[in-house]
Formats: structure tokens, C-alpha cells, sequence
């Protein structure tokens, strides 16, 4: 029996500019935008709705960053405000582990859980970034090498607090307020290096035992993180033969923290463009490249690999022929770096310029492309599954170049092919996020899984 394609739909904010200068692109903020993209992907009947988070508009050469003045509301009033407008697709937050504590975060994410019939899942993600940090009493402390630890500790500590009420541990007498079958529910104490709390959980056990866990961290701390805690990985291997070697190294490092090989999902990041033919939709993706890459946005990009100020540059030039600047503090703040070697990413990008005869915007479209699947919908269709069958991923997270109707074309003319193919549902069979993924339900310490 073929493997089954998971689906999540991510919604295009920040990075991209055709978001909001393409004229078919609607508003970032609206809600009736939130609204569309996800009620086109249960329409489809995708997995799950993804949403990123920015803490703080990025700054470049002191100014902020273009491609950040759309904004970026907040993650989890957004998923809540989407609970009430679906009914079955899973409610994904990006939500960083740095900067927010255990007791208040389980809380909110178990209120989205019970809101949404067990729909919410956390994308955990960490920063030692001094920048973001100032938003925050806590500031930029946290040293880099300790973003894994605190987080481990933070998703463990949330976990015992989930697991704080017992799965029987319901509301009993209206009048009186007492609970039935646990004489204390909720208590809790945890004493780690990172967090000292006890006290009493405030919300039941939500119905799905743990909102879903997601990490999108590749080094090898990241790596291992999520073998150890996450259900599902948004991964940037998008390649087959990346694809393949990323799901080969994940799967060993899940085996040995003593978890099933197939217990974490990977979901590479993906974009679709399509075509009635295979010529069209190539045109179509150098078009949308060019949006997305103008030519401020190309000497922007270039500034933080050179990390100097190349604003007197023609987009339409050379590159530069001096090396990156790898002493001075970064140019671009809020933001990682390009590259973990700076001096060699510009040497290979200035001999492809060369070897190709690329100016400065033309190599920038080069070597940040993005589109993963292009053709004509049957083409695409036979893409992806080959991509799944073949264990480079499980599935995808389609990143759409528009907001908010981006994922319309896609679920009218692929998601039917797929269907076709008997690899993607034709409606749902559960109603929480676990269910659509295949995943078990946690229980407990002691009781062991609940079978999905």
C-alpha cells in the first residue's frame, strides 16, 4: 500500500514580496486572509494550517527591512479567531521557546486544543539573539549553546503539564464545582535547571492527550532535539537526493532515543507553480522569481552575505569582488545568518555569476529559488508522490506565492490527482490533528501510548 501524502498549507507573510505587491495579493493582517487560505486548505482536506512568528521587525543598515513592513499579528490569537471557521484542518503556531515560560504557553496551546476539538500543534523554535531579546525583560541572555537545553526542558516541563490532569479527570458536580475521579487534578511540580514551578494546571487534558510537537532546526542539535521530542520536522530539504539523506539521518537519530522509526514526520517546506504545460508553468516560476526578487530585494539579500552596505551597487552589475566582512557585527538584525561561511558561499556565487554570465539580481534569482514543483498539475501530482514513495519526505508544507488565494489551483487541480492516486485523502476520517497525521496518542507516565 502506497505511503499516504501529508499536506499543511503555510501562510506567505514576511520574505516574500509578491505577497503584497502582486495585484491579485490581498491584505497580511485581515482576517478574511487567515480565513481564505485556511478554508481553501480543509477545502482540500490538508493536514494542518501553518502559521510563522516574527518577534520583532527586522532592521537592515539601522532601517527596518523591507520585506518586513507587512507586519506579523499575533500567532495564537489568529489560530483561536481560525478554530471558530473549520471544523477539522489541524492549527499550527510557530512559538518560540526563548522568550516565553512553561506553565503559560502549555496554558494557551491546551485552551487552543479544547477550543478546536484537538486541532493545535506548536512549532518549537529558539533564539539566542540579543535583538529580538530587547522586546523582552529577559533581554538577550540566553547563551546560544543553551537554546536547545532550555527548550528540551521547556517541552518536557509543558508535557507534564498536559499530563498533570488524568484522561478521566472531568468536571462532575456543576453545583459544587468538584471533579470526578481525581481527588487533585492538575498539581504539578517540576524542579530542572531551567524552570522551578509547581502549582495546579488550569485547563483538562485536551482532547488529542499533547497538542502536536514541530521543530524546523537542521544542525545537529536541532537534529537531535527533534528525534527526541517532536512529532513532525519542517524540514529545508527539498531535493530528492536532500530529501532522502535528511530522512536517513532523522530516522537513525529517532531509533536511537528509543522511539519507533516512524515516529517523527518530516514535511519539507514547498512551493507549486503550474501550467496547462510544462513550458508554461517554467514561465510562469522565472515571473514569479522576478517579483519576488526585485531589484532592491537582490541588493538586499546580497548585504547579508557581504554583511557591508552594497546600496551603491547596480542590481544589474557584478558582484561585489571583495570578500564578505566576517569581523564586524552583522548588517542585518532579527534575522540568522546567510551562511556559516560567509568567504566561501560569495567565492561559489561569484564563479556561478561568472560560469552563467549572471548579474547581481539574476544570481540572487539563482541561488534562492524556491520553487520546488513545476509543471502541469499531473506533472506536479506525479512529482510529490514520487518525492514520498521514494522517503524523502512524508508530505509537504506548501508555501503559496499569494496571499490569500495562492493554494486555490493547487486544491482544484492537483489534490484531485492525488486522490486519484490513492495517496491522499478523499475526506476526513478523525477530527483531531493526530488523527489526520497517523500519530498515537500520548498518555500519561505509566499508562503507555493510546493507539491512533
Amino acid at each position: 500500500m502506497p505511503k499516504q501524502i501529508i499536506l499543511a498549507a503555510h501562510f506567505p507573510g514576511v520574505n516574500n514580496q509578491t505577497v503584497w505587491s502582486d495585484p491579485a495579493a490581498g491584505s497580511q493582517i485581515d482576517f478574511a486572509s487567515f480565513t481564505h487560505l485556511a478554508r481553501t486548505a480543509e477545502r482540500g482536506t490538508f493536514d494542518f494550517f501553518f502559521l510563522a512568528e516574527g518577534l520583532r521587525l527586522r532592521e537592515q543598515r539601522g532601517r527596518i527591512h523591507d520585506l518586513d513592513v507587512v507586519g506579523r499579528p499575533d500567532t495564537l490569537t489568529v489560530l483561536a479567531a481560525l478554530a471558530s471557521v473549520t471544523t477539522h484542518l489541524g492549527l499550527a503556531g510557530t512559538l518560540n521557546a526563548t522568550f516565553r515560560e512553561p506553565y503559560e504557553l502549555a496554558r494557551q496551546l491546551a485552551t487552543l486544543d479544547h477550543l478546536s476539538g484537538g486541532r493545535s500543534a506548536w512549532n518549537v523554535v529558539t533564539s539566542s539573539d540579543a535583538f529580538t531579546g530587547e522586546n523582552f525583560r529577559r533581554g538577550g541572555y540566553l547563551d546560544h549553546a543553551l537554546r536547545y537545553e532550555r527548550a528540551g526542558e521547556f517541552v518536557r516541563t509543558a508535557r507534564e503539564l498536559w499530563d498533570s490532569w488524568a484522561p478521566d479527570a472531568v468536571p462532575g458536580d456543576r453545583a459544587t464545582g468538584r471533579y470526578l475521579a481525581e481527588a487533585d487534578p492538575g498539581a504539578f511540580t517540576h524542579v530542572g535547571e531551567q524552570f522551578d514551578i509547581s502549582g495546579h494546571f488550569t485547563v483538562p487534558r485536551s482532547p488529542q492527550g499533547h497538542p502536536v510537537v514541530i521543530q524546523a532546526g537542521d544542525s545537529p542539535d536541532g537534529r537531535d532535539f527533534a528525534a527526541a521530542h517532536a512529532d513532525l520536522i519542517f524540514s529545508r530539504h527539498g531535493t530528492l537526493e536532500a530529501g532522502q539523506a535528511f530522512h536517513a539521518d532523522v530516522r537513525a537519530r529517532v531509533v536511537r532515543n528509543g522511539r519507533a522509526p516512524d515516529a517523527v514526520k518530516i514535511l519539507p517546506g514547498a512551493t507549486v507553480v503550474l501550467g496547462d504545460t510544462d513550458a508554461e508553468a517554467q514561465e510562469r516560476a522565472h515571473h514569479i522569481r522576478r517579483q519576488q526578487v526585485s531589484p532592491q530585494t537582490a541588493i538586499l539579500l546580497l548585504e547579508q552575505l557581504w554583511n557591508r552596505d552594497l546600496s551603491g551597487y547596480d542590481p544589474e552589475g557584478p558582484l561585489p569582488a571583495h570578500d564578505p566582512d566576517v569581523s564586524a557585527d552583522t548588517i542585518s538584525q532579527g534575522r540568522t545568518r546567510f551562511s556559516r561561511d560567509p568567504v566561501a558561499t560569495a567565492r561559489q556565487w561569484r564563479a556561478l555569476a561568472q560560469e552563467k554570465g549572471l548579474g547581481i539580481r539574476d544570481l540572487v534569482i539563482e541561488v534562492t529559488g524556491r520553487q520546488s514543483f513545476i509543471g502541469t498539475p499531473a506533472s506536479v501530482a506525479e512529482q510529490m508522490n514520487h518525492a514520498v514513495q521514494s522517503d524523502a519526505a512524508d508530505g509537504f508544507i506548501l508555501v503559496p506565492h499569494l496571499t490569500p488565494g495562492g493554494l486555490d489551483e493547487f486544491v482544484d487541480r492537483v489534490v484531485p490527482l492525488l486522490r486519484e492516486r490513492g495517496v491522499f485523502r478523499t475526506g476526513y476520517t478523525g477530527t483531531t490533528l493526530r488523527e489526520h497525521l497517523g500519530l498515537p496518542v500520548p498518555a500519561p507516565a505509566g499508562r503507555g501510548p493510546v493507539p491512533a
